[in-house]
């Protein structure tokens, strides 16, 4: 059920302070504690491959933390989550998306029949589903939460600026589809997606629901529920 409009706005302020208590705790802790700070974020990097990728050192990315685009960006993901329209068992948003040739599509429209389609907010699992890459707005842009030596693309201003960012994936030879959200975010807002995330629909409906990523992107129940 949607929030009104008061209450939505509500519900971003309490998120507003919440966040900026978080921060300014987190801020505080690294200052105090920086060395028990970097362990725990470490473990955490553990879980999403982060922290073993060799382009990227702890020195790259942990100083970000609790930084002022760190905050902005924690901002929009909590916020974005209210707009969540995506409910285990429920009917799942038909919300349009573009093809990398600038062809316009829904989601649903790549649904055959009664096969499970994987919708990959983020990053093969078989063939017992189809699969569709869903490339959303920039989590790390170097114009704003920016890790170091990571790949240089800035907030999208316009959908052909999405488009050419979407064709850097091409270049790890996806084998499944990939289309990109439109600007106004639709599948990324209805499917809470930001910053990564995994779903299954079968039929029109959502089969599987994983938890936001980084920290909990989990591929692994993915194919536990495809096979």
């Amino acid at each position: 059920m949607g929030l009104t409009r008061l209450g939505l706005w509500l519900k971003r302020l309490c998120i507003l302070l919440q966040v900026a208590v978080e921060v300014a705790v987190g801020k505080v802790l690294m200052t105090l504690f920086p060395e028990r700070v970097k362990q725990n974020i470490l473990a955490m990097g553990q879980q999403t491959g982060m922290a073993r990728n060799p382009q990227f050192t702890h020195d790259n990315w942990i100083p970000t933390f609790f930084g002022i685009q760190y905050f902005w960006f924690i901002l929009k993901v909590r916020w974005q989550r209210l707009e969540d329209m995506a409910e285990y068992g429920g009917l799942a948003p038909n919300c349009p998306v573009v093809h990398l040739s600038g062809q316009k599509s829904n989601i649903w429209d790549f649904m055959q029949g009664n096969r499970p389609l994987v919708l990959n907010f983020g990053k093969d699992f078989g063939s017992a589903a189809d699969f569709l890459i869903i490339y959303i707005e920039e989590a790390h842009a170097s114009d704003g939460w920016a890790f170091k030596n990571n790949v240089d693309i800035r907030q999208h201003q316009n959908l052909q600026d999405r488009l050419w960012a979407a064709h850097l994936l091409l270049a790890r030879s996806p084998q499944c589809p990939v289309v990109v959200d439109t600007m106004q975010n639709l599948s990324s807002q209805q499917y809470a997606a930001l910053p990564e995330r995994l779903y299954i629909l079968q039929e029109g409906r959502i089969l599987y629901k994983g938890k936001p990523g980084p920290w909990n992107y989990n591929p692994e129940e993915v194919r536990a529920h495809s096979q």
